[in-house]
């Protein structure tokens, strides 16, 4: 800062790289050290701060610039003669000629003092931090288009080796995962088969003809016999796609290459035993529509012809047979017949009886639910059965929906009952049971009231089910069979402690197009197990879904109500006017929704009695 000054003229360099004259305005002379310029730009005057270290740079003349007049070597100056006496008096200088004369003198004598001085050669000036930030932000830029084009171009070569899969992308993530993965394929012959009473099951099944001519990857890996990995596609924020892997863990996983058969002998044959035993069973195949319930339950489908022979109706009908002539049981002389229903929204229709009449569900003296009319056809051996499951199968209430064009519209329940002669006492019964397929009303492009009613009526059967599973998980006192007609119909299956148990076959489907009701599907299966004694340590339930899983039935809600009624009347507890206001408002909103229920079920028993007329719009064989 000493050798510069205000108004001096230093050079500096602009942002684009050029480098003129300024003249100096402000000197800061603390710790910033800046040197506050400005110049002219036509009419415009233009300012800047520079750091001292720039000026230094770029004005090296200013403190290494050598002395015009040093001293000689013998310590002499160079004088230059006094102006003549006479001329300063007279007012006249001294010619031209004698002006050259003393120039060319002093040029003499400083000239040994100037040839002494070394020669130096000013570095180059360093570049401007502006310019070098944008030269680094260019190559960065270059940079990262070379990237670009290099994944543009990966992209491209791997697309091309998969050119008619417009999946190509999620499918090569599937595999360079299922290599990281570590399968342990076990058969079951190996594995001992478990005694739950609530056992959970999951199968899944192979990509059909069209999920394989649209290329859709399979996103379902079964690692081991007990573990399950769904692998959902996803976006980030910036559109990248990535899989997000849900694990479950279930009794037995059976993947795509397991038969019937394999499936029976896991599920439904240990719960045969059980019925021979005085007790009660239940077995239900549960899905999305088009997932295999009715493969599974019914048989193999060849075209449109089904195979009973190879469902787990027939199976566990050869058991109970077979069981038959084992000595243990054969001394009880006990019989065997079989009933074949269907429940179609609120109704229920004998699927053996010729025209498939509506029967009656009702409370006996003893309160046991019995379906007043319903057809028990005794049976000898296997083939009994199988004549009654086709002739049930024929008649079975169907209809197209968006997601399959054969959709079971309703719950077919298939019942073995053994009894003791000669009063026909119940020893044991086995409800083997299709549900209908779930669907989500989001997914249901039909705008159809009745369709939509229908699918209302599935799903609420499907969650009083689950319900009633749950509380038999937990033991419960109270079992919430009222909430739909499968579970009253069902009640003795989820009464009797440990003489009942329950088995649940999850069907879900692999393809990419249906993940999120595969999700669904596992979730409802997980939930259904996570209560039960001998599920797997898991985690502890968030504090909302522990609400929703300990949610009161109508009857539960009736009663606070009237409890709440009660203690507001005396008045003796602060506070509980307002509970009781907020339970009255809950029961008025519930009262409010009944009604509508009641209406649209009015509409809907209506639609299905007027299909022999043709006015209904699902096909009911």
């Amino acid at each position: 800062m000493d050798f510069l000054s205000i108004n001096q003229q230093v050079f500096i360099r602009r942002s684009d790289g050029r480098i003129h004259q300024a003249g100096i305005i402000k000197l800061d002379g603390s710790v910033n050290k800046i040197v506050t310029v400005e110049w002219n730009e036509g009419v415009v005057t233009r300012g800047k701060e520079v750091p001292l270290n720039t000026i230094i740079k770029l004005n090296p003349q200013i403190y290494d610039a050598p002395a015009v007049i040093r001293p000689s070597q013998n310590n002499t100056l160079v004088s230059i003669p006094p102006r003549p006496a006479q001329a300063q008096a007279s007012g006249q200088g001294p010619g031209p000629k004698a002006v050259m004369l003393a120039r060319q003198r002093i040029a003499t004598a400083v000239m040994p003092a100037t040839a002494a001085a070394v020669p130096r050669t000013v570095p180059e000036s360093p570049k401007d931090d502006v310019v070098v930030e944008i030269e680094r932000l260019r190559v960065k830029r270059e940079r990262r288009r070379q990237v670009h084009d290099e994944t543009r171009a990966l992209r491209q070569s791997l697309k091309d080796a998969d050119p008619k899969n417009p999946n190509w992308e999620i499918a090569r993530m599937l595999r360079m995962h299922r290599m990281q993965m570590t399968f342990q394929p076990e058969s079951f012959a190996s594995t001992p088969t478990k005694q739950h009473q609530i056992l959970v099951c999951v199968r899944k099944r192979p990509l059909n003809r069209r999920e394989l001519n649209n290329f859709e990857p399979d996103v379902v890996s079964v690692p081991n016999r007990e573990l399950l990995v769904v692998h959902e596609p996803r976006k980030q924020v910036n559109l990248t796609k990535f899989l997000e892997h849900h694990n479950f863990r279930f009794d037995y996983t059976f993947d795509d290459d397991c038969s019937n058969a394999q499936v029976h002998e896991r599920t439904a044959r240990p719960l045969v035993r059980h019925i021979f035993e005085g007790g009660m069973a239940t077995c239900f195949a549960y899905g999305q529509t088009g997932s295999g319930k009715t493969h599974t339950m019914g048989g193999v489908f060849t075209g449109k012809q089904q195979n009973c022979r190879d469902g787990i109706y027939a199976l566990a009908a050869g058991d109970v047979f077979e069981y038959l002539r084992h000595p243990k049981y054969a001394r009880l002389g006990l019989t065997v017949s079989c009933s074949f229903f269907e429940l179609y929204g609120t109704r229920v229709y004998d699927l053996l009886m010729p025209g498939k009449p509506q029967l009656r569900v009702l409370e006996d003296g003893k309160q046991k639910v019995q379906v007043v009319g319903l057809t028990e056809e005794p049976v000898a051996n296997t083939d009994d059965v199988l004549k009654l499951l086709e002739l049930g199968n024929s008649v079975r209430t169907s209809g197209q929906t968006s997601a399959n064009s054969k959709s079971s519209r309703s719950h077919a329940v298939f019942q073995i009952v053994l009894r003791l002669p000669p009063l026909g006492q119940l020893h044991g019964k086995f409800s083997l049971i299709d549900l209908a397929g779930n669907e989500r009303g989001a997914d249901n492009s039909s705008s159809n009231r009745l369709t939509r009613l229908e699918g209302a009526e599935i799903n609420k059967s499907l969650l009083a089910l689950k319900e009633c599973i749950r509380a038999l998980g937990r033991q419960s006192a109270h079992l919430p069979f009222r909430g739909s007609k499968l579970t009253q119909v069902l009640r003795d299956s989820f009464i009797g402690g440990k003489k009942v148990r329950t088995c649940m076959i999850a069907m879900i489907s692999p393809s990419l197009r249906s993940v999120e009701h595969t999700l669904n599907t596992l979730r409802y299966a997980d939930r259904v197990k996570e209560l039960t004694a001998h599920a797997l340590a898991k985690g502890k339930l968030p504090a909302h879904d522990a609400n929703l899983a300990q949610s009161n039935s109508l009857p539960d809600i009736t009663n606070q109500a009237t409890q709440v009624s009660r203690v507001s009347s005396s008045a003796s507890m602060p506070g509980v006017d307002t509970h009781a206001e907020h339970m009255h408002s809950i029961w008025n909103a519930y009262t409010v929704g009944s009604a509508l229920e009641d209406e649209n079920l009015a509409y809907f028993n209506e639609a299905t009695d007027n299909y022999d007329n043709g006015n209904g719009e699902a096909t009911k064989s």
